[in-house]
């Protein structure tokens, strides 16, 4: 164990302190360490103690998942969080990001931000010398993504090849999964209608990344995209912010909708999987939702394994 814990430290050692903004911020081998730090974690196998180091947490858009599992990641970790609620906090009242980051970083050992901008992020990591984390943002979910192919790769033990086709809005989380599936050797498919997909820069950049022959694709029909999927994600049609723009958005999707039928066209060992909360009856059916190919919970769950792995590594736990 001794051994395979300082290979794994030596693998992860370059990004010690870093900030994690993008999914691009990783290599393909530090990702897999990670996965792999995440699954001793996950079984008990690696103890890591932090030494009470403080994760300050900066939430402008609500959160259940993402909150929780940071929580208890540091928790596990022998860390602490403080919530530091732009509502109760002089951020509320306009403090410029430059001066607040300056304070948090002689107060915090970390910040894990989830906001609207992801300028507003860079902005954070440019003023801090503490790592900064994306707890999601309008372009990119990189923790989210980090959490989906550690689920795909426990239920096929293997990511290289892997055919993906995302369902739905090509928001933050469909531009995180191509980054990082490119960087994986996965094949991802973003299906969304017209004048709805995925970002044209992060597809161009999940390209240029692209690992061991890994081809990132986009289309608009979800039928032609759920043939010969391994995996079918979805995710909400309208996300936060966009809520005046739901039943718009219902009406164009509906055609986009992860049902039975479409499970069908699959592979036959197809896994689904929703970044949630699911608003069952729209993006996904209640039958697909709670069916024998969703692991859309173990996904949720791996949200704190690999949340703490990056904490560890990020404070110099290795």
């Amino acid at each position: 164990m001794a051994s395979a814990s300082s290979g794994l430290a030596s693998k992860l050692s370059s990004f010690s302190k870093n900030n994690f903004l993008s999914s691009s911020d990783l290599n393909t081998n530090q990702i897999l360490s990670l996965f792999e730090l995440a699954k001793q974690l996950k079984v008990g196998n690696r103890r890591i103690d932090l030494g009470n180091r403080v994760l300050g947490l900066i939430f402008k858009k609500a959160s259940t998942r993402t909150r929780v599992s940071f929580q208890v990641a540091m928790a596990r970790l022998g860390g602490q969080t403080v919530d530091l609620n732009p509502q109760v906090t002089q951020l509320g009242r306009g403090e410029p990001i430059k001066d607040t980051a300056r304070v948090l970083s002689r107060y915090c050992d970390a910040l894990a931000i989830r906001t609207f901008s992801q300028q507003e992020i860079e902005e954070y990591a440019e003023w801090s010398s503490i790592p900064v984390i994306n707890a999601l943002t309008d372009l990119e979910h990189p923790c989210q993504a980090l959490a989906d192919y550690l689920t795909i790769q426990e239920k096929f033990g293997e990511l290289k090849g892997i055919n993906l086709s995302y369902i739905g809005d090509g928001n933050n989380v469909a531009n995180s999964l191509m980054i990082c599936g490119a960087l994986l050797g996965v094949n991802v498919n973003i299906c969304s209608p017209n004048g709805f997909e995925a970002d044209s820069n992060i597809l161009e950049k999940a390209r240029s990344l692209t690992e061991f022959g890994s081809k990132i694709s986009i289309c608009n029909d979800p039928f032609k995209a759920a043939k010969e999927a391994q995996v079918i994600y979805t995710d909400v049609w309208a996300s936060m912010g966009q809520e005046k723009e739901h039943l718009k958005r219902k009406e164009i999707f509906e055609q986009y909708k992860v049902d039975q039928k479409l499970i069908d066209l699959a592979d036959d060992s197809v896994v689904l999987l929703h970044c949630l909360p699911a608003h069952r009856g729209e993006e996904v059916t209640e039958e697909v939702l709670e069916g024998k190919n969703s692991s859309v919970f173990d996904q949720a769950e791996n949200r704190l394994h690999v949340q703490q792995a990056l904490l560890a590594v990020q404070l110099g736990g290795l």
